[in-house]
């Protein structure tokens, strides 16, 4: 089986000689080829290329970056070929949601040996995506404060910092308080074609649970959500302190944030968010720019990962 192993080699965890050990028992078992990224964007061209090819797996060395790459370059509509490749993920970033979600452990030999056991048996899973504004993302889009705080930390790391909790935790802190208007948002959210829900100043859509991770502390706003079902929607009407903060601690139960400040939507299949300012938006951890409009859908069974 031809295979393209795609390695970051910014990943915050994995090492050199970490990669060369991966690298080497992936070689025993597959055909494979290696290519590093060098720009952002560059690991979804070189998945896109690999589908034209007829590359049969791609695998994802690094972090939720990488690995969204990955998915929207394999999955890319434009590309002529029809076969899609399968995905693994050897993870190697600072948090690895989407490999924490599926049970792929956290060390990246350990996960090269759950991945070469489950390519000797023919063990697939597939699972379903989101797509904001036609990009994939694996675990979660965010409009409104959380992708404001990714873009703060994105700001950061691009001066030298490290990308670790305590960084997030603190940006998060900061920005909060620097929000221009606390007690109201300005999102307005349309799911499924039903009312209008107004004066959000977060929206998190999310496909699985957890969110997202604080260390070894799993955070879920939707504790429902499923890689089997459709996309799930935290909301969240101001930012005032003491509310703000009593729903972060709900995050992290079983049964999620509630309230009347609270917006919660289960195995929604569509739907639009506006504001008539423009507002920052994530996916996958990744910050995309300012807009004003978004519209995200539910990409059922999208994506086959071997683990």
């Amino acid at each position: 089986m031809r295979a393209l192993a795609i390695l970051n080699p910014n990943a915050t965890t994995t090492s050199s000689r970490t990669r060369d050990v991966v690298l080497a028992a992936l070689s025993s078992d597959l055909d494979l080829e290696v290519a590093e990224t060098t720009h952002r964007g560059h690991a979804a061209e070189l998945s896109r290329q690999a589908r034209r090819d007829g590359v049969g797996l791609v695998v994802a060395v690094g972090g939720d970056g990488t690995v969204n790459e990955v998915a929207n370059g394999v999955l890319d509509p434009a590309s002529p070929a029809t076969t899609v490749p399968d995905v693994a993920i050897i993870p190697g970033g600072s948090t690895n949601v989407l490999a924490r979600n599926l049970g792929i452990p956290e060390s990246p030999v350990e996960a090269t040996g759950l991945f070469l056991d489950a390519w000797r048996s023919g063990r697939r899973q597939r699972i379903g995506l989101g797509r904001l504004d036609g990009r994939y993302f694996t675990f979660a889009a965010g409009f409104g404060f959380d992708a404001d705080v990714i873009r703060a930390v994105e700001d950061q790391r691009e001066r030298g910092r490290t990308s670790t909790v305590p960084l997030y935790v603190r940006t998060a802190v900061r920005r909060f308080f620097q929000q221009p208007e606390r007690r109201h948002g300005s999102i307005e959210l349309v799911a499924d074609d039903g009312e209008p829900v107004g004066q959000l100043s977060v929206v998190i859509v999310t496909n699985c649970t957890p969110w997202t991770y604080l260390g070894a502390r799993p955070l879920r706003p939707t504790p429902n959500a499923d890689f089997h079902g459709g996309l799930d929607v935290f909301g969240l009407a101001g930012l005032r302190l003491a509310r703000t903060l009593w729903h972060v601690g709900q995050m992290a139960t079983r049964r999620g944030p509630r309230g009347r400040d609270v917006v919660s939507l289960h195995d929604s299949g569509h739907m639009v968010l506006t504001t008539d300012e423009p507002q920052p938006v994530q996916v996958d951890g990744d910050y995309i720019g300012d807009r004003t409009r978004v519209e995200i859908a539910a990409a059922p069974a999208a994506l086959r990962v071997a683990y």
